[in-house]
């Protein structure tokens, strides 16, 4: 090829593979699972006189209504059972005899549709909709919301609206808050217990004590309920002072209460064991609700509800049946008792309790009616939206409900019509439960086609590299320049077909195309270049652990004990290694593979009594990572080895560094000079990369002449390439570990062996290897001076790269972690900085949670790099980078390869009932990782490798000349 188009840096070609793999991804994501999540939401304001019933409606039951989300009040504040600890709080056992009277309060639990995160309940609670699995991501970004609501019901009236507590109300209504009344706090400091709930109590009582009082809708949402349950457990005793605070607040609200006000206090989502929330457990999705009304009462004396119309269920742990409602129901009830329309987007159904005004229930009748009139409207819309193909099995059953309500209507029988309305509203509900994913399978396809031709491609790299060897560098410049070309010519392609198709495809833009495009067309063009052919692909060549772990996403079960399935393949990777240590030539090298393996193993192992249970694996799981104080003690190793860093700290610190106010800014400073001195470690690196010393000696003996010639020793020269990045690797292993917890950073110094161990097996490996060639071709010499010949005749394995791609997810798992949002550590965000400080909080997030993987993919080079001599020059150069970048290769390829078994599965399972708790989140989780791994390969082998091979280069390049 010629000169300018021939490649200088290795890592420009991975760049052009990883654009091409990045661009299918988003195509996927876009085109593909996640992207067709679409529920038919509408902007549309409703008003009074959108709705048949409306004339029947009287004026409003209440002018005022306070409304108090306090996060995570479980169901033990209303509910005592033996199965938990009774704590006395105001709701359960109420000094004053008047609260006790079921007629002026309501008290129930009440179901939050999952998923759990505070912003998607706010938008639950003010509009009655569902919301998406995928909505979860922008609990840290929210927009305002666009649909009708509550909120937007109460402006349209006039109504002034005060609010005080968790800011993220401001951020979906930024508009919505009457400025004087309107005090919001950050809500994710969750290190912070007190100063949301003490600034809201601060507002608070001077505006309920105003005479005539300026609001008309207030809400107070406290979070120190919230705060105390993630950062130290349901079970802690400073649970219980948090609850006795609650206590005396809502005390004090009933006493200033007006007699036209209507009290809410609720939960707006529950807390697993652990106290944290997000996902769609039993406990996350049960929290509790009770609703007080000072003068009117809620429920007339003598009312006889029938029991059709009351659901009772089961409080998680609990054998009482209690009362039970939807948290959506809350929209409806509040906006006919406020006198305002439903919003358009409800799809709950009003709460009994509070319409039954009189004895045979007929406000309540027409609130009902009212209410499915509004969700009957709703489900018309959607069927004659582009959408409302999705409704197709469900659309009989539903206007065969409808018709037995409008026959009831006229059949005088209350109960009967009751019943029918019910049975619409709550099937229309389970309806919308089902289809709210709208998948589109050509666009699927679409996205998985990208998927897969970019894993060929990259197969293909992988293999044309390994035939190559050295001189791989030209044939990689043609290569990047076919890759430019096609995706370019690809995309133009894609844009026109835009043009001619987009009259019969919908949903597509014209970036989808030509993104589309520009993918698939640069992936075909690797493939032409490398010439893959059928023959080269061996059957002992296949893979065999990454085919067992794809496959294993097919299962439900499999996905959920991921964690045990790697340990297993993890282990058996290894296995060919042993093997080969068996059938060793020498000694040394037969001790030297058993030994190292035997130590992998053992790492490995040790690593795996680490664990978090998923809510799925109960009660086969038991909880060893001390990431929570709800846990009585620390694992027993963590206590040994806790103890001599205990001994070790200097006997001159200061009794009051102790202190509990002095340990937040101890901590704070340990980890930013800490990872400060990581990143000054890098800098140094960079300056002086290598570690190589040259010593100067004369020998002891005289040549023939009687002169005396010195002797020029390298210290270093053995392992020129691979220490210096294994110093490298260690300034990120220094970012990592500050913000791991105590087990996982137990974890990553195993993990740090195990990387330590299986270079060396490797390396013996290719030795054994190198000898059996050389024997092979009667190359008595080469036997002498195998070290010298084996990294040109032994080109790296994808077998060796699996060990290290398997050992990133078990440090992932063993960090703490699984592929659910539940086990995500948020106290690492605040290791820095005591608030919450963007863009260091969301990166320590990230830091903390995919780090693992970015790590262990960071230390793929030194399989290319590890005891390889830099001589002969450049050869030794052009070896060492072609390795670097096949490892990359191979480290991509096998989380690639994940991914797409990820999605297909998904695709595949997409009315699996399992698909939002199980599927889904492996297949984001397999998605970040690829980008993450993307980066780190990336940066080793740019800046890694291409540093220290410069640098070796031009030091021994006058040596590797003579």
């Amino acid at each position: 090829p010629k000169p300018g188009l021939t490649l200088r840096k290795p890592e420009q070609l991975v760049a052009c593979l990883v654009t091409s793999l990045r661009i299918g991804i988003i195509a996927f994501f876009h085109l593909d699972f996640l992207g067709s999540l679409i529920r038919p939401l509408y902007k549309v304001l409703v008003t009074s006189v959108d709705l048949p019933c409306s004339p029947y409606w009287d004026l409003p039951l209440h002018s005022r209504l306070p409304s108090h989300p306090s996060i995570s009040l479980r169901c033990i504040l209303i509910l005592p059972s033996r199965h938990l600890r009774t704590i006395t709080t105001y709701l359960c056992s109420q000094g004053n005899s008047p609260l006790r009277d079921p007629h002026i309060r309501c008290s129930s639990t009440h179901s939050p549709d999952p998923p759990t995160t505070t912003l998607q309940r706010i938008k639950g609670l003010t509009t009655g909709s569902l919301p998406t699995f995928i909505d979860m991501g922008s609990n840290f970004g929210g927009s305002s919301i666009l649909e009708d609501s509550i909120i937007e019901q109460l402006r349209a009236a006039g109504r002034k609206i005060a609010f005080m507590g968790d800011d993220t109300w401001t951020t979906v209504f930024p508009t919505a808050f009457d400025a004087n009344m309107s005090f919001p706090f950050d809500s994710f400091n969750v290190e912070d217990l007190h100063t949301v709930d003490e600034g809201v109590i601060r507002h608070l009582f001077p505006l309920l004590s105003q005479k005539p009082a300026q609001w008309d809708f207030l809400i107070g949402h406290f979070l120190g309920v919230d705060h105390v349950g993630h950062r130290v457990g349901p079970d802690h005793p400073t649970m219980k002072a948090k609850l006795s605070q609650m206590n005396d607040v809502l005390r004090r609200v009933v006493d200033l209460l007006d007699d036209d006000t209507l009290l809410v206090v609720l939960g707006d989502h529950g807390m697993d064991r652990k106290g944290d929330h997000g996902g769609d457990g039993e406990h996350e999705t049960s929290a509790a609700l009770w609703i007080y009304s000072k003068g009117r009462p809620l429920l007339h004396p003598q009312a006889a509800i029938p029991q059709f119309v009351l659901s009772e269920r089961a409080f998680p742990g609990s054998e009482i049946l209690s009362r039970h409602v939807q948290q959506i129901d809350l929209v409806p009830s509040l906006s006919l008792l406020l006198g305002l329309p439903i919003p358009y987007n409800n799809l709950g159904m009003v709460i009994p309790e509070l319409f039954w005004h009189d004895r045979e229930g007929s406000q309540f009748s027409r609130a009902l009616s009212l209410n499915t009139a509004q969700v009957k409207r709703y489900l018309d819309i959607y069927r004659a939206s582009p959408s409302g193909g999705e409704l197709d099995s469900a659309w009989h059953e539903l206007e065969r409900m409808w018709v037995t309500v409008e026959v009831e209507a006229g059949a005088g029988d209350d109960n009967a019509r009751w019943l029918a309305m019910m049975m619409y509203t709550r099937n229309a509900l389970a309806a919308c439960r089902m289809l709210w994913a709208q998948f589109n399978v050509s666009l699927m396809a679409l996205g998985l086609t990208v998927l897969s031709v970019g894993l060929v491609a990259a197969f293909a790299l992988f293999s044309r590299l390994g035939e190559l060897q050295n001189e791989w560098e030209g044939w990689a410049g043609s290569t990047r320049l076919w890759c430019v070309r096609s995706a370019v010519g690809g995309g133009v392609v894609g844009f026109v077909a835009h043009i001619v198709l987009r009259r019969y495809v919908k949903g597509l833009g014209a970036v989808d195309y030509a993104l589309f495009g520009a993918a698939l067309a640069s992936s075909l063009g690797v493939i032409v270049t490398a010439r893959l052919s059928l023959s080269s692909i061996a059957l002992r060549s296949l893979p065999l652990p990454l085919i067992l772990h794809t496959l294993a996403f097919a299962s439900n079960s499999f996905t959920v004990w991921e964690d045990r399935v790697i340990l297993f393949l993890l282990i058996s990777s290894i296995v060919p290694s042993v093997i080969v240590g068996f059938t060793a030539p020498t000694v040394r090298l037969r001790l030297r593979i058993l030994g190292f393996s035997a130590l992998f193993a053992i790492c490995v192992r040790l690593m795996a009594t680490s664990t978090v249970c998923r809510e799925e694996q109960q009660p086969y799981c038991h909880v060893t990572f001390f990431a929570s104080s709800t846990l009585p003690s620390p694992p027993f190793p963590v206590l040994l080895l806790a103890v001599p860093a205990a001994l070790a700290l200097p006997w001159g610190v200061l009794r009051g560094t102790l202190r509990a106010d002095n340990m937040r800014f101890v901590r704070t400073w340990l980890a930013r000079i800490t990872m400060s001195g990581t990143l000054f470690g890098l800098a140094l690196w960079y300056l002086v990369p290598l570690c190589l010393e040259i010593v100067t000696s004369n020998k002891a003996e005289p040549d023939a002449e009687g002169k005396t010639k010195k002797e020029v020793t390298v210290i270093g020269f053995a392992n020129a390439y691979g220490a210096p990045y294994l110093i490298f690797w260690c300034t990120f292993l220094g970012l990592l570990y500050p913000v791991t917890q105590l087990t996982g950073q137990l974890v990553l110094g195993l993990a740090t062996i195990a990387v330590l161990a299986h270079l060396e097996v490797v390396d013996s490996v290719r030795d054994v290897r190198g000898l059996e060639a050389a024997v092979a071709s009667a190359n008595m010499a080469s036997v002498l001076q195998a070290d010298s010949l084996r990294p040109a005749s032994v080109p790296l394995r994808f077998a060796e790269v699996t060990p290290l791609a398997l050992l990133a997810l078990h440090t992932f798992y063993s960090t703490g972690h699984q592929s659910a949002i539940p086990s995500i550590q948020w106290k690492s965000a605040f290791m820095l900085t005591p608030t919450l400080t963007y863009p260091f909080s969301p990166l320590l997030v990230i830091l903390n949670t995919f780090g693992p993987q970015f790590l262990l993919a960071l230390a793929v080079p030194l399989l290319a790099l590890w005891n390889v001599a830099p001589l002969p020059q450049p050869g030794a150069d052009l070896r060492v980078r072609g390795d670097a970048v096949r490892a990359a290769l191979g480290m991509m390829l096998y989380h690639a390869v994940l991914l797409f078994g990820s999605a297909v599965c998904s695709a595949w399972l997409r009315r699996h009932l399992m698909v939002w708790k199980v599927f889904a989140p492996r297949f984001m989780c397999a998605a970040v990782t690829l980008v993450v791994v993307d980066l780190a390969v990336l940066l080793g082998v740019g800046l890694g490798v291409g540093r220290i091979s410069g640098r070796v280069s031009k030091m021994f390049s006058a040596m590797g000349s003579k």
